[in-house]
């Protein structure tokens, strides 16, 4: 549909919702812009008895110096995703679906209560909690877990790969293929392997800042991306977030320890599943990935300055010439490289 709707313009999300028999014809809702996401319109709503919702419109083009497109449908994967994770991810720690409009592209979800906190911002200030990281890998190996379980049902419903395509394996491996030469061969053939996988439900977007802290508990946001196919994408992007998050960070000791927990808790909690052999090395080839993707492909870490990018990219580049054997040994030697970087200058 051509639509020329755009929820971010005052009156229209709450004319919208009053239109479709959301609300009352006379409810006066408190809306309030969101910010922080590149591929959606995302507003709070704030109805008059109570009810928060966050009311999400998917972009066709989204909001980065580059040009990067993806089919606004993707925004029925994000509720499908919340369906299903209502049945496999731990209790409270997904937001409840309240209505998709497939052809307006638009998702409401119930909004998580007040007062919470962005983790991705608790992190980069430098509140960094055992606990928290704990959660976070129990969330992503129960999910696995329970997902690979069910495999004979979710490898249908989520076959699909073209959103995973069209915002992570085409933005982060193969632009950065063509971005860094050194690195090329390298991601095209980490690419060709996870197209050949299909191991469980993966989020795709694994991220802290895909994560709100309430009540010291994790809620998990934004399952566009979600699939069928490779876990150790997910391990990868996410020890790429906490590493990187450790170059930014003076207290490098501190993100090796909560890296390294973070891996293993992951691996403590997943349990005995089909596709663990050969996962650890699957992992390192994801992060090592996602670390130079995050520095030189289309979406580049915000909180890296130009200087710590091309000290990233060049820790890295060291780092595919000699892969780490395990994920402990490749936390601690990126660390290692970036803080000597660092002070070579």
């Amino acid at each position: 549909m051509n639509d020329p709707l755009d929820i971010e313009q005052p009156g229209v999300l709450a004319a919208y919702l009053r239109a479709a028999g959301r609300i009352a014809a006379d409810e006066e809702p408190q809306v309030t812009r969101l910010s922080g996401g590149v591929s959606n319109r995302t507003l709070l709503v704030e109805r008059p008895d109570g009810e928060s919702w966050v009311v999400k419109q998917a972009l066709p083009k989204l909001r980065v110096a580059v040009d990067w497109f993806s089919d606004p449908q993707r925004i029925e994967r994000e509720a499908l995703a919340l369906r299903w994770l209502a049945e496999l991810a731990p209790a409270g720690s997904v937001p409840a679906l309240v209505f998709l409009d497939a052809e307006r592209h638009i998702l409401a979800m119930q909004a998580v209560p007040s007062p919470h906190e962005n983790w991705k911002e608790r992190l980069l200030a430098g509140r960094l909690h055992a606990p928290e990281m704990l959660q976070f890998a129990d969330w992503l190996a129960q999910v696995h877990r329970r997902a690979s379980e069910r495999r004979e049902q979710l490898a249908v419903e989520f076959a699909d790969w073209s959103y995973f395509e069209s915002l992570r394996l085409e933005p982060y491996y193969a632009y950065t293929a063509e971005q860094v030469p050194a690195a090329a061969a390298f991601l095209r053939k980490l690419i060709a392997a996870t197209r050949r996988r299909r191991d469980t439900l993966v989020h795709g977007d694994y991220s802290p800042k895909n994560v709100l802290v309430h009540a010291g508990r994790l809620v998990l946001l934004d399952f566009e991306v979600a699939h069928f196919g490779d876990a150790a994408f997910d391990l990868g992007f996410s020890l790429a977030h906490l590493l990187s998050k450790g170059h930014n960070s003076p207290s490098d000791v501190t993100w090796e320890a909560a890296a390294t927990d973070y891996w293993r808790r992951y691996c403590q909690q997943l349990g005995n599943v089909p596709w663990a052999d050969g996962l650890e090395q699957r992992v390192v080839r994801h992060t090592l990935a996602c670390l130079l993707a995050r520095v030189a492909g289309r979406s580049p870490l915000e909180y890296l300055d130009a200087a710590a990018r091309r000290r990233q990219q060049a820790s890295v580049l060291k780092l595919i010439t000699r892969k780490p054997r395990r994920v402990q040994h490749l936390i601690s030697d990126f660390l290692r490289k970036v803080t000597v970087r660092r002070a070579d200058h």
